[in-house]
């Protein structure tokens, strides 16, 4: 499934793609995708607004290429590679890759590596890593999350954290409230398309999670709608 989705995606960036980008586009992949499949793809729900060999032009004036760039929050994604990126790696290299990140600092971006030990090994910490991240980018700009009420962004924030599903008694936890005040929070969040249930009936939901509005929410976007992550 993930294999036919990263194709349609990998075609719709090469047709968008010239020049050295698109020779980047060629190249082997794989560390990306196992960048995406773990990691991206969990958290954002979607590749829309993902742009693979993203290309900037750094302050020695030469093209230099990110992994993966995700612009709503000016932050480049990378995958690296123990053996190439530090077993193997030349002393003009190590210092390439100094410039290149000071390059990126200029342009105001965020670079945000992973490893791929961690990417294959510890993926679940990997995902709750950029969870942290897009919250405290959320919080420190005052993004839609800020718009809802005060028990609702409380939920949102820890099943954003919490990063699993979540029930009833969960709920009831993060807000020190009963539970059924909690449940018609969670149904206001439910309403919303914030929160959608799994599992239990189409009477009873016994779990729920977050759909994409969430982190669309912290982004200070709220054009997508019921994604689940």
């Amino acid at each position: 499934m993930f294999d036919e989705k990263f194709e349609a995606y990998w075609r719709e960036q090469v047709r968008g793609a010239e020049g050295q980008r698109k020779e980047m586009l060629g190249r082997d992949l794989t560390g990306t995708k196992i960048l995406l499949q773990t990691v991206l793809l969990p958290v954002f729900g979607t590749f829309d607004g993902l742009v693979l060999e993203h290309e900037m032009t750094s302050l020695s004036g030469v093209k230099i290429y990110g992994d993966v760039y995700c612009p709503r929050l000016r932050t480049v994604f990378e995958e690296e590679h123990y053996i190439t990126h530090a077993e193997k790696m030349t002393r003009g290299r190590f210092s390439f890759e100094r410039a290149r990140a000071r390059s990126m600092a200029a342009l105001g971006l965020v670079y945000y590596p992973y490893g791929r030990d961690e990417l294959e090994r510890k993926p679940d910490w990997c995902r709750r890593d950029l969870y942290e991240f897009i919250g405290r980018v959320g919080s420190a700009s005052n993004t839609g999350l800020m718009r809802l009420p005060v028990y609702e962004r409380e939920v949102v924030r820890c099943a954003l954290y919490w990063n699993d599903s979540f029930d009833l008694a969960i709920a009831s936890q993060w807000l020190q409230l009963g539970k059924e005040t909690t449940r018609k929070i969670l149904s206001k969040l439910e309403a919303a398309r914030w929160i959608a249930p799994v599992g239990g009936s189409e009477r009873r939901c016994h779990r729920f999670m977050l759909t994409g509005n969430a982190v669309s929410l912290i982004y200070g976007d709220g054009t997508r709608t019921g994604e689940m992550f």
